[in-house]
This record gives C-alpha cells, structure tokens and sequence, in this order.
C-alpha cells in the first residue's frame, strides 16, 4: 500500500494501450526501445525550432510509433496541427527527411502521419506545456492552474489533479503543492485516467508537473 505507481502502466490492458507497437528478439529489444526515444525526440525537436508559438504550445498530445518488417508508421496527435502544417505545405515531408537522416534508415520507409484531437486541453501533456508556458513568463502557479482548470472543463472530464514540485514562485525551500478539482479514482483500474510527468526549466530551476485527467470509467 501507498507505494507510487505509473496511472498508465497500472491500466495496460484494461482502459490504456502501447504507445509503441513492435516485436523484438530480447537481444535486440533495447534497441528498438532507443530508437523510439530517438524519433520522439527529433519530432519534439522539429516541432519546437520550426513553431514560434506564442502560447508556447507545441500541441503534442502524444506520439504512436508502429514498426513492420520494412515500414516504420509514425502518428502524431496533436491538439493544433495548423501549426505544422501551416505556413510550409511541405512541412511534414521535411520533418520525415530530418528522421530519416538522424537514424539514417537505408532498408525501412518511414511514414508520419498527424492526427487531429478535437478537445486539445482534455489531454495531460498539452495542458502540462500550457502551464509551463505560464510557469516561465512569471505567472503565479496557482493562478496558472486554475487557468488550466477551466480549460480542461470545456473538454468535458470529470476531473483533474495538477502537482508541482520545486522551487514554485522562486522561494528558498523547494516544495510540493497540488489542487484536484471533481474525481479522480487513482485506485480504480476500470477508470481511464490519462497521466503526463513534464520538466520545466525556469530562472529558478528545475519544476516538475505531474498532471491526472480521469477521462471516464468503463
């Protein structure tokens, strides 16, 4: 009892699914886990030096990555893919190229494909970039939660935990401050809670937020 677990890792099977569909001998098992980590890292990248958003969104909600023998299916949800798609029609084909080449693929093709969300706020890692974005310019925490609160109830959840830790509002001694607004049922498996853990880099540094959104029971 009271020993903290992953929300996701916990319903697997039940109400949450692999972000990362692929089979693996054992031996090469950590590979394939690297090479992961890689494509979703070189998305964040592009997506962060390509969009000078001024809400400091990206709008990743998150990245599925399905691997075949030849092929290597790339879908990204986002909350606001205007942003990549806007501006340069050729965006998507550069953001493969740049994929291609950091794990430079020679045998296997590579296909990203985006998929819109239609209530962006209802997803954790959105709204854990939004309050970062408020974290950084200075804005009081507490403030910048309520603010996601109420986006998230436009979404339609039945509720919402919001932590974080660290030095908040730039004081001396770190500490640990969360609000929850309606249910969020941690211990029941039947209830589809969505999870995100987020670092955020301010002048004082390092917060960490850590946001539960129970999205509906099966």
């Amino acid at each position: 009892m009271g020993q903290k677990i992953n929300p996701l890792g916990f319903r697997l099977g039940t109400t949450q699914g692999h972000h990362s569909l692929w089979f693996a001998q054992p031996k090469n098992y950590s590979k394939g886990l690297q090479e992961d980590q890689k494509i979703r890292d070189c998305i964040k990248n592009y997506v962060q030096k390509n969009m000078r958003i001024s809400s400091g969104v990206e709008g990743i909600a998150r990245i599925e990555i399905q691997k075949k023998i030849d092929l290597i299916q790339v879908i990204i949800y986002m909350g606001f893919p205007k942003l990549l798609v806007e501006g340069k029609p050729r965006r998507i084909e550069e953001l493969q190229m740049n994929v291609q080449k950091e794990l430079n693929y020679v045998n296997r093709k590579l296909n990203i494909a985006i998929t819109r969300i239609t209530k962006p706020y209802g997803h954790p890692n959105i709204l854990a970039e939004f309050i970062a974005g408020q974290l950084r310019n200075r804005v009081s925490f507490r403030k910048a939660i309520k603010k996601a609160i109420e986006l998230t109830e436009q979404a339609d959840t039945k509720g919402i935990q919001v932590q974080i830790a660290g030095r908040i509002d730039g004081k001396e001694i770190a500490r640990v401050e969360w609000i929850r607004e309606g249910r969020v049922p941690l211990q029941t498996i039947r209830a589809k809670i969505d999870y995100c853990c987020y670092r955020v880099r301010t002048i004082y540094g390092v917060l960490g937020i850590k946001i539960w959104i129970f999205v509906d029971e099966e």
